[in-house]
């Protein structure tokens, strides 16, 4: 299953906080699409997947948009 999560607009912890309450209703290996506009979610969102168990598949940046693409572990 995927889902997409849209933050953008939001500043950090934001888009951290909503993934993490996303990631609560996936099964282990689902993946979650986040989409955001604050630069340091780049470092957020690497360190939310390492602490959290979860592993960042993909990770891009266009016109401004973040994209996260990432896989729920068992964590």
């Amino acid at each position: 299953m995927s889902t997409v999560l849209d933050t953008k607009g939001f500043n950090c912890p934001i888009p951290v906080l909503k993934a993490r309450r996303s990631m609560r209703n996936l099964e282990v290996g689902d993946e979650l699409t986040v989409l955001a506009t604050d630069p340091a979610s780049q470092i957020d969102m690497r360190h939310y997947c390492n602490t959290a168990g979860h592993e960042m598949i993909a990770s891009s940046e266009e016109d401004g948009v973040f994209t996260y693409v990432i896989r729920k572990g068992d964590g």
